[in-house]
């Protein structure tokens, strides 16, 4: 990993340099992404299966395009022989416990003069997860987006992945999303998923909103069907950022830095510290794991691209850097990293000390690895039940309680000369 004094020159270098992995960036890929979703949105079903079958090789129609019984008891039975199912059901335990204490319930406010005010809230009725089934297929994902959606009272869950050249899904992913409580689940993958998910096919019923991580055609197909309906967020590659001092153990955090890097080439790793014998320390061990561990070119090539070791002169210039950078995952490994922790404003999530390792969050803590990405740290949150809820306002007023404040409103509504509306107000208390 390059190690460098962090400066004002630096900084901006490297900002731009991380920038470059957004979705955003990615235009030529529109073209392609917009003339699947027009196809789909034409054609349905046929387009579907065309393009499943000249992207993922398989054969899909109508009759084999919903994953039946008999292949999720097929992967239950795969599946219990690993003993990934009883970790699963752990695993959905944590996460199910940390969501319910997310959940919002309506409230009325009354009052004596017969005004009330509240906040009905109501879940959304259809959610389409999408589920990614590329390199590498993620379970934990699957818990993550179902289960929020289940906790917030979804009242149907339709699950979207791609199959293999056989037509057959990943076993964990099918085990997963039925532990978590997906209602169907549709063997279809990329941008003529979220297609069929905003538009409806034949076969896909139209969603209200979509949420789920893929690749970039995903992500640009997502932000295309934007405001058809609803989307969690356009994520980006992964990403990590360790803020430690010389406390630190070099070992663990090389070792985290590498948890992140290995998911692909533009993932990002970045370690900010004040200590160069640290900094020193991590490069080392970080090369001698990546002779190690089996994805060694992802790891190389995500290093060369995306890899920073920043040093800094004091904790508060590397706090500074680290709430620029607005890190998915950020860990802080300090002398005392709860004191550190009260002055980071940006980050998806927060893992604190040493044996918080970001594995421990991607799979078994219990708060949600769906995270903004790209810096949208600044202005977004992990994925939680309030992305599964809508919030109505509850407005209700007796004659009494507007006679008071009748007379501003329709001075409010001359100013700005919307007469209708001072007019609406003014007939009620006509003589």
């Amino acid at each position: 990993m390059r190690t460098i004094q962090l400066t004002e020159d630096s900084k901006k270098n490297i900002l731009d340099n991380l920038l470059k992995r957004s979705p955003n960036n990615y235009g030529e890929f529109t073209e392609r992404v917009d003339a699947i979703l027009d196809d789909v949105k034409t054609r349905g079903d046929k387009a579907v299966f065309e393009y499943t079958k000249r992207f993922d090789g398989a054969e899909i129609d109508a009759s084999g395009i919903a994953v039946t019984e008999e292949e999720i008891k097929e992967a239950y039975e795969i599946i219990g022989q690993s003993g990934l199912l009883e970790i699963i059901r752990k695993a959905i335990a944590n996460i199910r416990e940390y969501h319910e204490k997310q959940r919002q319930f309506s409230w009325f406010d009354s009052k004596p003069d017969g005004s009330i005010l509240g906040q009905k809230i109501t879940p959304i009725e259809k959610v389409g997860v999408y589920v990614p089934g590329g390199k590498a297929a993620y379970p934990s994902s699957v818990l993550m987006n179902i289960i929020p959606a289940k906790v917030a009272g979804v009242d149907k869950i339709i699950m979207t992945t791609p199959p293999n050249k056989e037509g057959k899904v990943n076993p964990g992913t099918l085990v997963a999303a039925c532990e978590a409580g997906a209602d169907v689940i549709y063997k279809v993958g990329g941008a003529q998923a979220i297609g069929a998910l905003a538009y409806g096919t034949e076969s896909i019923p139209k969603v209200d909103k979509i949420v789920g991580p893929g690749n970039i055609y995903v992500a640009l197909a997502k932000k295309a069907v934007y405001g058809y309906v609803s989307i969690d967020s356009i994520a980006g590659p992964s990403e990590i950022l360790v803020l430690a001092d010389e406390t630190a153990n070099p070992r663990y955090v090389a070792a985290d830095l590498l948890s992140q890097a290995e998911h692909d080439e533009m993932a990002s790793a970045i370690l900010v510290t004040t200590s160069k014998e640290l900094a020193r320390q991590v490069s080392a061990q970080v090369n001698e794991f990546v002779e190690t561990l089996s994805r060694k070119e992802i790891l190389t090539k995500s290093l060369e691209n995306y890899g920073y070791i920043l040093l800094t002169e004091t904790m508060d210039e590397a706090i500074a850097v680290a709430n620029e950078i607005a890190s998915e995952h950020l860990e802080i490994v300090t002398k005392d990293p709860f004191h550190t922790m009260t002055k980071i404003r940006n980050a998806g999530a927060i893992f604190l000390g040493e044996y918080s390792s970001e594995p421990l969050g991607d799979y078994f803590a219990g708060p949600n690895h769906v995270l903004p990405t790209n810096g949208t740290a600044k202005f977004f949150s992990a994925l939680s039940v309030d992305d599964f809820i809508k919030k109505s306002s509850i407005i209700s007023f007796s004659r009494e309680a507007l006679e008071p404040i009748h007379e501003d409103i329709i001075k409010f509504a001359v100013s700005e000369q919307l007469t209708a509306h001072a007019n609406s107000i003014q007939v009620r208390f006509e003589k």
